[in-house]
């Protein structure tokens, strides 16, 4: 039996005192505590059987694998568009404390349908390049494990495909902390199990109960 585990990896801490809505924007790099959950993301896979790195192609998703490809030199980091932060119209632009841009007229257009979602990339289509990423990881990572730095949004529609839950969702209840791992194991081509771990829980803030975009 073949056996290929592939992590996707959630990007560490954004420096982001604004408040934006970075999205697919380049510029946006880790914290000063972005940075330490890389290292300990380094330190995580220090042991794995890596044997394929891939990472989106933004900042943030680069300088979180960093530390993991720093541990094993002798493998290329892979950027792949497939795993890129999700489309979003707000993107560039800060919410406020109380979101208040959803209140404003001009955004309301935006707003009409959270089933696609209107406002971006609808779900299907994350879910479609997501899945495709995933089988390439699998196949190129057979005997070994594979890790993949990408975004809170794709990586939590990943998994609900995975388990078959429903794509509209309350962001508040993701399951997607920063830095987490959430790992797809596939036997001969075929996905069986999805795991999920927070290596970095004691770094990461407190989770407010009011979804910010950009917080």
């Amino acid at each position: 039996m073949e056996v290929s585990v592939v992590h996707l990896v959630r990007h560490g801490k954004v420096e982001n005192p604004d408040g934006v809505l970075y999205g697919r924007q380049p510029g946006f790099g880790l914290s000063e505590l972005g940075q330490q959950m890389a290292q300990r993301l380094g330190e995580h896979f220090a042991d794995a059987n890596l044997v394929h790195l891939v990472s989106s192609p933004l900042q943030r998703a680069q300088e979180t694998m960093a530390p993991i490809a720093a541990r094993h030199p002798d493998l290329e980091v892979h950027l792949d568009e497939r795993v890129i932060e999700a489309a979003n119209v707000f993107e560039g632009k800060s919410f406020g404390k109380r979101n208040e841009i959803l209140l404003r007229p001009s955004s309301w257009w935006a707003m009409r349908n959270p089933l696609r979602p209107s406002w971006g990339e609808s779900y299907t289509s994350i879910v479609a390049r997501m899945r495709a990423a995933l089988v390439d990881a699998a196949a190129n990572s057979v005997g070994g494990e594979a890790v993949v730095v990408a975004h809170e949004l794709p990586i939590w529609m990943a998994r609900s495909w995975a388990e078959g839950r429903n794509l509209v969702h309350d962001p508040r209840r993701r399951q997607t902390g920063l830095a987490s791992v959430t790992s797809f194991t596939y036997h001969d081509g075929h996905l069986v199990r999805v795991d999920y771990a927070e290596p970095c829980a004691d770094l990461v803030p407190p989770k407010s109960k009011k979804f910010r975009p950009g917080a």
